[in-house]
């Protein structure tokens, strides 16, 4: 029989803005969670938040041992009509730190800063077979919103 898995104590993390020293270990979390390496993608976020601080936010969560986490989003408006609100980009937590809070202090985090921001509503976009993070934002008040992605493939 499986053995059942529990919760471990709350992390106590800081989080800060993400620094010049932080993108390495963001980048290579990432690279090892997705399986695809994207310095430049990570890059462009450090420089849009380093530019527009009251807009984009990228935070690292550390605790006593080192780096365990990492948030992104910005504030957007007015894509088709939506008012300003939140949006989060990405979210990694070390595997070793996970079932500790660290997601979840991340989360917070960057929905207290859109409210000092003024906005009301937090938004993301995920793929559908990612159960795992739709798991994660739904079980902290995230769901459908009013809005339908559409796409097409530019080959055909």
């Amino acid at each position: 029989m499986a053995e059942l898995q529990t919760l471990s104590d709350t992390a106590q993390v800081v989080i800060d803005p993400v620094a010049e020293a932080d993108l390495a270990w963001i980048e290579a979390l990432d690279a090892q969670i997705t399986g695809r390496p994207k310095p430049d993608y990570w890059r462009r976020l450090f420089e849009g938040a380093r530019s527009e601080p009251g807009r984009s936010f990228f935070l690292v969560a550390r605790n006593g041992s080192g780096r365990v986490g990492f948030i992104a989003g910005e504030i957007r408006a007015w894509e088709f009509g939506s008012e300003p609100c939140g949006w989060i980009f990405a979210i990694g937590v070390d595997p070793d730190n996970r079932l500790r809070s660290v997601g979840t202090q991340l989360f917070d985090a960057v929905c207290d800063r859109f409210r000092q921001a003024g906005v009301t509503k937090v938004r993301t976009m995920i793929a559908r077979e990612a159960q795992l993070i739709l798991s994660f934002f739904r079980a902290h008040g995230m769901m459908a919103g009013p809005f339908v992605e559409l796409e097409k493939d530019l080959d055909e």
